[in-house]
């Protein structure tokens, strides 16, 4: 009965002793022997979020495919309500507990390129939203968003994260309700923050009482500022920034004009950022750069909401049952991260950012159904192989080198009629090479700041 309880190859990353270990630590063992063992439902609840597009009695399906058959075992075959009994009985906590097991920047090489600047860790704090399914429980803790016609057909979530940039693994999270600002869930975020990290963060998160409390972490910050920000001059830097002071906290302002050059023309924005690091031996046009690394986190959103889950809404009917969901999520998320950073990072010279995470996921649903790669052969003196299939395939299939194109932020494909007609003359054209250059600006405050 413990035999369906895995997730193929991804079992080495989430083991049964760490699952026992969470159940163990939040008092959910089963007390006594059941057709549906605690350890398997939790491996069922991981299995399900790597396989959104069915539901769960498919994917027990999917479980246990691969352990039947001449010379298999006899599986149970549950039905739907024992299934959701089971994930009741479990609930939320062991799913929590095991996510804080696992969280935290992928190991690697220290100073790796893409993954570190200048010593430091390099990470980004952002939000995103999900949705769960549209039922009288789940209203009375998740709302719809208000607007002009008829505002969101689902309750909405707000998510939000601190990933490394390079790895995509995820550091730290909180999610709840959409009601509660981005700006007031970050406070709960710090606690993924250390000296060695840089933060990257947009302008909803250049907030007085945010910066400080990130440098009191000891980790270093850089932010975007809106431009008509006042800060004053402290003291002025060689390179065109200047030191300036945000409560107790010294900053370093740089103001920078960045250009975009493509066959079809230019653009020119203003950017003003700031952040914690005063080192004058780290120029400022190069931390302009490092900010752009921020929209990884974007991608982080993506892989989790596009790749993961297809774009669908949550499976669980209940508050209960969607946090419990999401953890698993980000469970299965974060399994199929480090599989991808063990593959990658053993090989020095290639940017992380060349593992596809389309091809480690699709590699991982295959290894379920197989029911292939859960125990390692303990023949092998080598130990555990830290690539195995699901690295392979990524090594055999690497994206290439990432270059800088840009295209218009325009609606691909039209939902409605409504959002066909805002979107008149504005149809997405192909993307185009472009080149980049960045001019730093000595700005002058005209005013004394807070």
């Amino acid at each position: 009965m413990f035999a369906p309880g895995h997730v193929g190859e991804l079992t080495r990353i989430v083991p049964f002793e760490m699952v026992d270990a969470a159940l163990c630590e939040t008092g959910t063992t089963q007390r006594r022997l059941r057709i549906l063992p605690s350890r398997v439902v939790v491996y069922l609840l991981l299995a399900a979020a790597l396989f959104a597009e069915v539901g769960y009695r498919q994917v027990w399906a999917r479980l246990s495919a691969g352990l039947s058959g001449p010379g298999g075992i006899v599986v149970a075959r549950p039905s739907a309500s024992a299934l959701a009994a089971a994930r009741r009985r479990v609930g939320v906590a062991p799913l929590r507990a095991l996510f804080a097991l696992l969280r935290g920047p992928a190991a690697g090489v220290r100073g790796r390129a893409g993954v570190w600047w200048r010593g430091r860790l390099v990470t980004a704090v952002d939000g995103t939203i999900m949705c769960c399914p549209d039922t009288a429980a789940n209203l009375a803790v998740y709302q719809r968003s208000k607007g002009n016609h008829g505002g969101s057909g689902y309750p909405l979530i707000r998510l939000l994260a601190v990933v490394a940039c390079g790895t995509r693994t995820v550091i730290e999270v909180v999610f709840g309700t959409d009601r509660v600002g981005e700006t007031s869930y970050a406070h709960r975020l710090l606690g993924g923050l250390r000296a060695g990290t840089i933060l990257l963060a947009d302008r909803n998160f250049a907030v007085r009482a945010w910066i400080i409390a990130v440098a009191d972490t000891g980790a270093d910050l850089l932010v975007r500022v809106k431009t008509n920000r006042v800060l004053p001059v402290c003291a002025r830097c060689g390179d065109g920034s200047y030191v300036s002071r945000i409560g107790p906290v010294e900053v370093r302002v740089i103001t920078a004009q960045i250009t975009v050059t493509t066959s079809a023309g230019r653009r020119t924005e203003i950017y003003r950022l700031i952040t914690t690091v005063l080192d004058p031996d780290c120029p400022a046009a190069e931390i302009v750069r490092l900010y752009h690394e921020r929209w990884e986190i974007e991608t982080s959103f993506f892989e989790i909401k596009s790749s993961t889950l297809g774009g669908r809404v949550l499976r669980a009917r209940t508050p209960a049952g969607v946090e419990q969901e999401i953890w698993a999520v980000l469970i299965g998320y974060q399994a199929l991260r480090i599989a991808i950073s063990d593959a990658l990072l053993a090989r020095p010279g290639l940017d992380p950012d060349r593992g596809s995470f389309t091809v480690a996921l699709n590699t991982a649903r295959d290894q379920i159904v197989l029911a292939a790669g859960v125990l390692t052969d303990s023949s092998q003196d080598a130990g555990v192989d830290l690539v195995g299939v699901i690295g392979q395939a990524v090594l055999d299939e690497l994206m290439p080198e990432r270059r800088f194109r840009t295209g218009p932020r325009v609606v691909k494909r039209a939902i409605s009629k409504f959002v066909a007609s805002t979107a008149k003359g504005r149809q997405r054209g192909p993307s185009l090479k472009a080149t980049i250059s960045i001019a730093i600006s000595i700005a002058i405050p005209t005013a004394a700041g807070p």
